[in-house]
C-alpha cells in the first residue's frame, strides 16, 4: 500500500490554519498583516488551482466508469467535449473571489494530484480495470473533500486578516496615505 499523500497545500497551509496564526495577527505591525494576507491569498490560489486539476481528473474517471457501465460504444475521447463542458456538474460552491495572483509552482500541484492514484496511470485510462478506476475515483473524491475544507479554512483566514486591516483603518490605527505610499513603491 502506498503512503497517503500529505494534505493539500502542505506545511504552508497547515501554518495558516493553525488557530494561533490568526490570533497573532492583531499584535503584528500593519505591513506584516498585509504580507500575511498576500501569503494567504497565494495559498488560496494554489489550492484553487489544485482543486481544478483534481476535479478534472475525477470527472474523467467517473465518466469512464459510466461509459463502461452504459456500453454505448462511444470512446472516452468522443465524450471529452461533454466532460469539459461540465455537463451534469452542480453549481460552483466557491466564494467568487477575484484572483490577482497566479498559482506558484503548478508542477508541484500536478505531482500532488497524480500521487493520489498510485498504480493507476490515468493517461492510459482505457487500460485500467474497473476496480482500479473505482479506487481512483474514491481516492480523488476523498482528496477533493479534504482540499475543499482546507481551502475554505484559508479563505476564512483571508477574511480574518482583511477584517483586521479594515478595523485598523476604521479605528484610525492605520493611515490610508501611508498604504498608498507603500503600494506606490
Amino acid at each position: 500500500m502506498s503512503p497517503k499523500p500529505s494534505p493539500a497545500g502542505g506545511a504552508a497551509v497547515d501554518a495558516l490554519l493553525d488557530p494561533a496564526f490568526l490570533d497573532s495577527a492583531v499584535s503584528r505591525p500593519m505591513g506584516e498583516v498585509r504580507q500575511l494576507r498576500r501569503e494567504a491569498e497565494q495559498e488560496e490560489v494554489n489550492l484553487s488551482y489544485t482543486r481544478r486539476l483534481l476535479q478534472g481528473r475525477l470527472d474523467i474517471v467517473r465518466r469512464e466508469l459510466q461509459r463502461r457501465a452504459e456500453d454505448d460504444g462511444r470512446s472516452l475521447v468522443d465524450l471529452l467535449p461533454e466532460i469539459l463542458a461540465e455537463k451534469g456538474r452542480g453549481p460552483a460552491h466557491g466564494l467568487g473571489r477575484h484572483q490577482t495572483v497566479q498559482p506558484a509552482r503548478p508542477e508541484d500541484y500536478e505531482s500532488w494530484v497524480n500521487s493520489l492514484t498510485p498504480g493507476a496511470d490515468l493517461s492510459a485510462i482505457s487500460e485500467l480495470s474497473d476496480r482500479k478506476l473505482e479506487a481512483a475515483a474514491r481516492s480523488l473524491a476523498e482528496a477533493e473533500k479534504g482540499l475543499s475544507e482546507r481551502r475554505r479554512g484559508v479563505q476564512q483566514v483571508m477574511d480574518g486578516l482583511a477584517a483586521e486591516l479594515g478595523r485598523r483603518y476604521r479605528d484610525g490605527e492605520a493611515d490610508v496615505a501611508a498604504l498608498l505610499a507603500d503600494e506606490g513603491r
